[in-house]
């Protein structure tokens, strides 16, 4: 069945879409294929898979229906997102140039700072919340443009029909790491992007219980190429994990409900603290960029970011006395998480590059999970 988001619902495509029950066995849910190989009937002839680095049914399962759910044909998923950003950056050739969005994961900025410029990649970090910022850093040999929209971890958001637009114009391609809003509240490709990329550590899989990053694309050139990269460097998600991320797929649309429900609760709460100095979250009107997050995307998801008044010793006291908010790193998963990102999830970038970008010692980041937004609420009040 074609499953065109023009004839079904979100919803319902993440059930269905690439899921067809099972030939063989009539099973409901697509089987779990733990085989590596596959029969050839005759030599160089096989039926449909070959070797499971080059394709799995399980994991073709799930990649057909994250890249439905993004509106594209293409979908590949890797063992884990940082893999996923690896193998784009192999579609660019050494002394090619990329601009990417100054507030972005520290991981990503390790990555394309102290792996990729060695290897004759060139990078510009800068600011993209005003979209004219971006055409200045345009060179003739800047190929990518990379950004995230809402940022990690300052949630500034980014235009994202307004920079594929100068992008285009100066002949590169835009790739919008969506893992923040998942496909259910921003789909960038819809507004101009060229490529799309998840942590599906995080909502896409949503239950903290596996690694994994997904690149998407509608663009055929992009899909062959990706497809040849994907085989040939073997960063392949594992069967088991990709039949994971089909399943959490299922629940993705309310899960994502009940997030922003409870960071938005959460967001006025903290907004109206005596103790806290300002909150970052789309979804209240006080935010800059609040009527770009109602345009771009259809809701405003569970990430906030605030800063509490006293530096890092207040900082350090309040995570301390949290008790249904875990302290620990990354996002997505349905338990709440609260974290220091100048001492966790960004403590890779020196003290200056966090000074320049605004990552504070004051600055925590909350990933609002879906339990009950009372309990959550009562669990800040008493730490405050």
């Amino acid at each position: 069945m074609n499953w065109s988001d023009e004839e079904f619902g979100f919803e319902t495509r993440a059930i269905h879409a690439g899921q067809s029950p099972d030939s063989a066995t009539g099973a409901v849910v697509t089987p779990l294929y733990l085989t590596s190989t596959y029969i050839h009937s005759e030599p160089g002839v096989f039926q449909g898979y070959d070797y499971s680095r080059a394709g799995n049914p399980t994991r073709s399962a799930y990649e057909e229906c994250v890249a439905n759910l993004e509106g594209a044909r293409f979908g590949f998923a890797f063992a884990s997102g940082c893999l996923g950003a690896t193998t784009v950056m192999h579609l660019l050739s050494q002394g090619d140039h990329i601009v990417c969005c100054d507030d972005m994961y520290g991981g990503t900025y390790r990555l394309f700072e102290e792996v990729f410029r060695k290897s004759g990649l060139d990078f510009t970090f800068l600011d993209l919340s005003e979209p004219a910022a971006l055409a200045g850093a345009m060179r003739d040999n800047t190929r990518l443009v990379w950004i995230e929209s809402p940022t990690n971890p300052l949630m500034k958001l980014i235009d994202i029909a307004a920079v594929a637009a100068i992008a285009h114009e100066h002949g590169a391609r835009l790739m919008v790491d969506n893992t923040f809003m998942s496909p259910y509240f921003q789909r960038p490709l819809a507004l101009g992007a060229d490529l799309v990329l998840h942590s599906t550590t995080k909502y896409i899989n949503g239950h903290s219980d596996l690694i994994g990053g997904v690149v998407i694309t509608d663009d055929a050139e992009l899909g062959g190429q990706l497809k040849f990269l994907n085989q040939s460097l073997g960063g392949i998600q594992s069967a088991f994990d990709a039949f994971l991320c089909l399943r959490s797929l299922k629940t993705l649309a309310i899960r994502m409900e009940a997030h922003t429900k409870n960071a938005l609760a959460i967001a006025e709460f903290l907004q109206g603290h005596p103790k806290v100095e300002w909150v970052a979250y789309p979804g209240l009107a006080s935010h800059p960029q609040h009527e770009l997050a109602c345009r771009q995307t259809s809701g405003h998801g569970g990430m906030l970011a605030f800063s509490i008044k006293g530096g890092l010793p207040a900082a350090k006291a309040l995570m301390s006395k949290v008790r249904l908010f875990t302290l620990a790193e990354s996002l997505g998963g349905v338990e709440s998480l609260i974290e220091h990102p100048g001492l966790m999830t960004h403590a890779s970038l020196s003290t200056e590059k966090r000074a320049e970008v605004g990552i504070g010692d004051s600055l925590i980041r909350l990933s609002v999970g879906i339990e009950s937004t009372h309990d959550l609420l009562r669990d800040l009040e008493q730490a405050l």
